[in-house]
Formats: structure tokens, sequence, C-alpha cells
């Protein structure tokens, strides 16, 4: 996992451009002689010829020399020494002593500056030794800490890289602290819930119950072992994982009691079809429903009407003179009484929709799709944002870095989160959570991730290829919560065999507020251009009730008014990879005009995502080396951009190979480089020195004929 909780393999949005060859000639030879027209047909920015130069020459060299070139290190053979093998307590026990070294100062000491205000005192696994803290410190770096600028106090005390400019060289008492602007934070109590598999998901349970989505278990007479083991099983429904990593729930016909005796049985519901190993293993007790407004409960006059997929409870008097609180195994369960009126569930078309007409949507990017970066789109002109995709699995074990992808900043006004799932009953505890935990607007469901780490468990691009699992999940989702749901798909899983078209009609009946087309398909990944003439066929099929959000290629306000203007049927178009080599597209949209934008600018914007980012990840020596790993990660995509002013042909493809070119001055040279070592170059402009050794290679490269070397 990254620093953010980004899944490491999970390149899901737009991580890559079409993988052709790089040009035989490279930069200026054989490029200047040729024509713009002659150039866009090979797919290369017609740069103009007085700015073309030679491309760099880089001699060969492993990557391990390559990186020690970038740090300007030198490292010892590889081949000669071998690094010698320790166990896992002595690694324990060496993490142990680097965080008692006194550059491991205690936050607590940190933030009072008093070595005695920690209270573990010897206990503690962090360093109390102000003074040497001080003497082994960097230099602070230049500027001023991005808390004070925000008037508040600055939680890292003496460890922040800008203690300098603090009041009193510490930070003042944090109980003066403004409200955190960041929201949807992990609580310790929900966490241990789930590390301990004791969460409840009442709504989620009754309606996969309600579809026939849940497994049951053998109705045979139980042991009583197996009802000691049932005793200490836990209500999340996790019970048993299968070999994909997806949850099998199983409900007990024992857990009736004679309290109350009209809960539906076991047999009333279908078993889903899984393989018979998945189920080898005795399942865990799931208690009794706990709200009843979503218990499917059968009352003594037989009313319990059905609308489809949703249901109606029809309550009686008596049932409101029930007792609700049930004792289990020494826990109280408190029940929520029915409401008299009979508005138990909301249709899907009641529920509070999302009007994504019109608006600059930025797409979920995995790992540079960050909550800094997010806000400094907001601040160039985005008007829908969406956290990176999460795994629902993760966040239902309370994975701490997996819940930091639904954090949302407070000017993140229309937000919604994606999560990503195999399986029903997986899928919908996950929204069910999200929903009474998180500050959100719409959720997503990715269904078109194209990564093998993904596809393998039977989530993202392989849930193309099962739809009645894809109807499953958005009817079970949308009738749980009463925030919109939306998916996002590709055309299909092979190339050629489109099958979108024939489902865009069911899936508003399924339950989905809004659909967003990725014009490619799983096996095409990110080669070729999208394809949008099958996205206008899918927007045009759709019924009224659906919205279709069209995804690819978005480069500049020039497509995004083609598309709008090709089919009006489309809602709005999501911009992914144009945002991340020039994330003023929103501004040029918004504004109607091509910004031929100076290295100036450019490099105002890397400050603001640095501000934001040391608020985020923190501004002491960790936050700092966190928010420049993240972006240089963005640098390995804005040197793809290459200015207005030297083009002969605007506005830029997104397909275009950029030749090597000279900027109009150094700075905007320096930018254009696809070498990490420059990179580096432009984050030491912004968060200082690089540490000693520090090495960097982009997560995912950019295009497919970048040089990930760092020199």
């Amino acid at each position: 996992m990254d620093t953010d909780g980004a899944p490491v393999e999970l390149d899901v949005e737009e991580p890559k451009v079409p993988e052709d060859e790089p040009p035989s000639d490279g930069g200026g030879g054989g490029i200047a002689e040729k024509t713009p027209e002659e150039l866009i047909a090979k797919a290369i920015a017609p740069v103009k010829r007085e700015f073309l130069r030679p491309p760099p020459i880089r001699p060969c060299s492993n990557s391990n020399e390559t990186n020690d070139a970038a740090s300007g290190t030198k490292s010892a053979p590889s081949s000669s020494l071998l690094k010698e093998k320790k166990s896992k307590r002595q690694l324990k026990r060496e993490r142990l002593q680097e965080k008692k070294s006194a550059l491991h100062l205690c936050p607590e000491v940190a933030r009072s500056g008093d070595a005695s205000s920690c209270r573990y005192n010897e206990k503690c696994r962090f360093s109390h030794d102000v003074e040497a803290f001080k003497a082994q410190k960097p230099d602070d770096l230049e500027g001023v800490c991005p808390f004070m600028s925000a008037e508040v106090p600055c939680p890292y005390g003496l460890a922040c890289r800008f203690s300098g400019t603090h009041k009193d060289g510490f930070s003042a008492d944090l109980n003066g602290r403004k409200e955190n602007p960041e929201m949807n934070g992990l609580k310790k109590d929900v966490q241990h819930l789930l590390w301990k598999n004791k969460m409840r998901f009442p709504k989620a349970d009754a309606q996969l119950k309600l579809l026939g989505l849940m497994g049951k278990i053998n109705s045979k007479s139980k042991t009583s072992s197996d009802k000691e083991e049932g005793e200490k099983a836990t209500s999340n429904g996790s019970s048993v994982n299968d070999k994909n990593g997806s949850d099998v729930v199983a409900c007990d016909s024992n857990n009736q009691t004679d309290d109350n005796p009209q809960l539906p049985k076991e047999e009333d519901y279908a078993a889903p079809t899984f393989a018979s190993d998945e189920l080898s293993r005795p399942m865990k007790k799931v208690k009794s429903c706990a709200d009843e407004d979503y218990c499917p409960e059968e009352l003594d006059n037989g009313w319990f009407i059905f609308y489809g997929t949703y249901y109606c409870h029809i309550v009686l008097e008596k049932d409101l003179e029930k007792s609700c609180s049930q004792t289990e195994s020494g826990t109280t369960t408190e029940c929520i009484s029915t409401e008299t009126d009979g508005s138990l569930k909301s249709h899907p078309r009641e529920k509070k929709l999302i009007d994504f007409r019109e608006k600059l949507y930025l797409a979920p990017l995995t790992t540079v799709g960050n909550l800094p970066f997010r806000r400094v789109c907001k601040v160039l002109g985005a008007d829908v944002t969406c956290g990176e995709m999460a795994m629902c699995t993760n966040l239902l074990q309370g994975q701490a870095s997996e819940w930091a992808l639904l954090r949302r900043h407070s000017s993140e006004d229309l937000f919604g989160v994606q999560i990503c799932g195999a399986y029903p009953d997986t899928v919908t505890r996950t929204v069910e959570l999200i929903d009474q935990e998180c500050t959100v607007d719409f959720i997503d469901i990715n269904m078109g991730c194209p990564i093998d780490i993904v596809v393998n468990k039977g989530a993202g691009s392989a849930l193309l290829m099962k739809p009645m699992r894809m109807k499953s999940i958005v009817q079970a989702t949308s009738t749980t919560v009463d925030r919109p749901i939306t998916i996002k798909v590709r055309t299909a899983y092979f190339e050629g065999k489109n099958r979108i078209d024939s489902l865009i009609e069911d899936i508003g009946q399924w339950g989905a507020n809004a659909v967003t087309i990725h014009g490619r398909s799983r096996q095409q990944r990110y080669s070729k251009l999208a394809d949008w003439e099958y996205i206008y066929q899918c927007a045009r099929k759709a019924p009224n009730a659906l919205q279709v959000l069209g995804n690819g290629d978005v480069f500049s306000y020039l497509d995004w008014n083609k598309h709008k203007f090709d089919c009006p049927e489309l809602s709005t178009c999501m911009v992914a990879r144009g945002a991340l080599v020039k994330p003023w597209i929103f501004t040029e949209i918004k504004e109607q005009r091509h910004w031929d934008i100076s290295s100036g600018e450019r490099l105002s914007i890397l400050k603001d995502y640095a501000r934001f980012g040391l608020e985020h990840w923190g501004s002491d020596a960790k936050g700092v080396e966190t928010t420049r790993h993240f972006l240089l990660e963005w640098l390995s995509y804005t040197c793809r951009y290459i200015p207005v002013g030297l083009l002969d042909v605007i506005p830029q493809r997104m397909n275009w190979r950029p030749p090597s070119y000279f900027g109009r001055d150094d700075l905007e040279t320096l930018m254009a480089s696809d070498s990490a070592s420059d990179w580096i170059k432009i984050s030491e402009m912004l968060l200082g020195k690089v540490p000693d050794g520090f090495t960097f290679a982009p997560k995912h490269k950019s295009n497919s004929y970048d040089r990930a070397e760092n020199g």
C-alpha cells in the first residue's frame, strides 16, 4: 500500500496512452523535415521547428545504476554482496530501535516541547530527548508552515520542517484548533468492530435475504460444539472467505427466539451458487436483524407486499407494542421501532438523485487522484470529484490505508467514492458501512478495472462477463441506501465483443442513477483511441431516468464540445488523463479557450499542490517525503504537456507523442523532460533537497515509450 492507501498494483483509471512504438527519428533530424500533417498521421506532436532539439543521449545501464545517477550515490555491486537474512523478530527489534533514535521524537513531546508530557514515559516507543532531536534535525525548509497560514496550531510542533515559523517554536494547545477541513476518517471504535468481525449490517443483510443472495447453513441439527462456536461468532456476515477474497454470508435459523418467532426461516431464501469447497468450512452465526424496518418480517395477518424487488412492510398496532431488545450471548441489541405510516423503504426513483448534466467530472484516479490533487482541480474549475478506487474487502477489514481513500475535503462540494468488489454481499455491506460512517453524495461501483489482480478476483472488468452478478450488485446496493449508486464500465471484456448496449436499458431499472462508459474494452486496456461512437450508441438507447457519462481521451474544450454536440443524450464527459497532464483543462472548458499557460503559472499550481500535500500528509519529515513522492508521480504525467505556443496545430491530442524540444525558458524546458532526475529537481524547488540515497521510479509509466530511468 502507498502512504495514502492507494493500491500498488491497481492502475485503475487512466495510466497509459496508446502503446505504440516511439518514432525512430527521435527529436530534431527527421521530424523537422516533415509537415505537421505527416507528423499528426504518425501520432507525433507537430512542435514548431525552432523549438525542436535532438533527443538527449542516455547511456544504457541497469536500473540500479540509473537510480544511483538520480540520487548522486554509488551503490556496491549487487552481485558480489548478498543481504543477510534476518528473522522477523530481529527486524521488529531494529524497527523499534530506529523509532527510539533521536530523529523519531515522540509526537506528544514534539507538540508540547516538554519531555515529561508523554503519558507513557519510559514505556514510550519513541525518543523523548528533545536536545538530541534538535541537534540531528535537518535545517528548516523555506517558506511558512502550512498550518500557520491556515491560522491553526501546527500538530507537529518541533518535528515540523517549518518549526522556525512557529510563534513559540512548537505548537499551541490543539484544543483551540479549528475544525478539521477533512472528513470521512475511520473512527477507532468502528475500526475495532471491523477488526473483531463484530460490525453489523442489518439493512444490507435484509436486502440480500430478500433478493436470495445470502448463503444458508445446513438445516441439519448442530452438535453442542457447533452451537458454542456459533455463539462466539459475530454478526457482520463476513464469515467465509472464498479463494477470491469475497465474503459468503450465512444466517442461522436457530438464532430465532421465542420473543420473535416470526422471523423468516433460512429455507425461504435460495442459496447462491458457490463452489462446494467454498462452503466446506463451518459458517459463523448471524444474529437476528437489528432493524425491524429492514427485516422482511411476515405478520400474523399475512400482510407482506412485494413490488418487484422492493417491498412495503405494513405495520400492525401490536407490533409497536413489541419489545425490540434481544439478549444474545450477554449482548443487548437495540432495534429501531417501525414507523406507523408504512413508508419504510423508498423506491429508488424517490431518492435524492444527482444531476451530472453539464458538470465537469474529475475521474477517480489511482495513486495520483489523491485529496491534494483533487483540491487543485477544484480550484481550477472541477465540479464533481471522486475518491480513488477502494477495495471492499479491505474496507470491511478496517484497513486504515484503504479508508484513507475515502477522505474528503470541505472544498469538494459534490463528492463521491468509488469501490470495487466481486460479490453482492461484500459490496452491499460496504455501501451500508460507507453510508453510515462517511459523508458522500454518491457511491460509484467500479465494473471496468482492467488490472489482473482485480480481474482475477472476479471484480472490475470480470463483472462484464457476468451480467446477472452485475444486476445483483446494483439491485442490492441501490435498495440498501438512499444515496445515489453509479457504476463505471468498459465497452466489453474482449475486443470486438461490445455488450454494454445490450445491458444499458436494464441498468437503469436495476436502480443505478448513472453509468460511466469508458470507450475501451478490458483487452484493449489503454491502447488505441476511445470508441466514442459506441458511447453515443449506448447513450441513445439508455432510458431517460439513467444518466450516461462518456470517458476517454477528453483533452481540450473542443473535445468536450464535440462529444456534447454529437450526442446531446450524454449527460457529461468524465476527464481522466487530460486532468493529469493539464489540470487547467477545467478552466479551459468553462472559459472556452486554449490557455497558453506559462511555466511560472504551472509552477504556482505545483506550489499549491505541495501546500495541500503538507496539510494532508503532514509537515514533518515523513509528510514532506510523502508529498514529494506523490508530486513526482504526478510530474511523470505533466511532462507530456506541450505548451500551446509551441505547436503548429492546436489543440494537443491525447495520442500525440511529444518529440524532444526546448521550452520558451529554462523552467519550461525542465518541465518538458521525461527524465526522473529532472522531476526530482522540480520537487527540490518546492520541498527542499531530497534525503541521501533517494531514488524514484514512477509506479505507472505515463506513456508506453516514456523512460523511467532516473538519469
